[in-house]
């Protein structure tokens, strides 16, 4: 299965006063990641919006093994590892050329804009993200 990667550069404001990046910044690297996927599979803003939908994310299992720090180039990965009812989970990780830096677990549930409530994947999302865990 190829993975989806996302070049991130560190920038000043990515970190605390020793140029490390805050640990917080690495989910706001993982967000870009995967909203950028999901918008490579046809799924951007607008087209979910549209259809009166959103994502929130319901549980995030994060490692930090490594610290990234001012000015590194990284690469953020995005691999759908479930899609079923109304979530999917998204299997990521942040790399400095091969050093796995962080990895995670997101799951992200889809729901109704005005109410908030879970709704079923839309059957196009699903089926997309199925092809793409199936190396397809």
């Amino acid at each position: 299965m190829n993975r989806f990667a996302l070049p991130v550069r560190v920038y000043i404001e990515d970190t605390d006063a020793g140029g490390i990046v805050y640990y917080v910044n690495y989910l706001k690297f993982m967000e870009r990641a995967r909203t950028e996927f999901m918008r490579t599979l046809g799924f951007g803003k607008e087209g979910i919006f549209n259809d009166g939908l959103m994502f929130v994310v319901r549980d995030v299992k994060i490692r930090y093994l490594s610290s990234a720090v001012l000015d590194d180039d990284l690469h953020v990965t995005a691999e759908p590892t479930l899609a079923k009812g109304a979530r999917f989970i998204v299997r990521q990780a942040v790399y400095r050329n091969d050093e796995l830096l962080a990895d995670a677990l997101v799951e992200c549930a889809c729901v109704n804009r005005t109410t908030q409530t879970p709704v079923r994947l839309p059957t196009v999302m699903h089926d997309a993200l199925l092809k793409v865990m199936n190396g397809g």
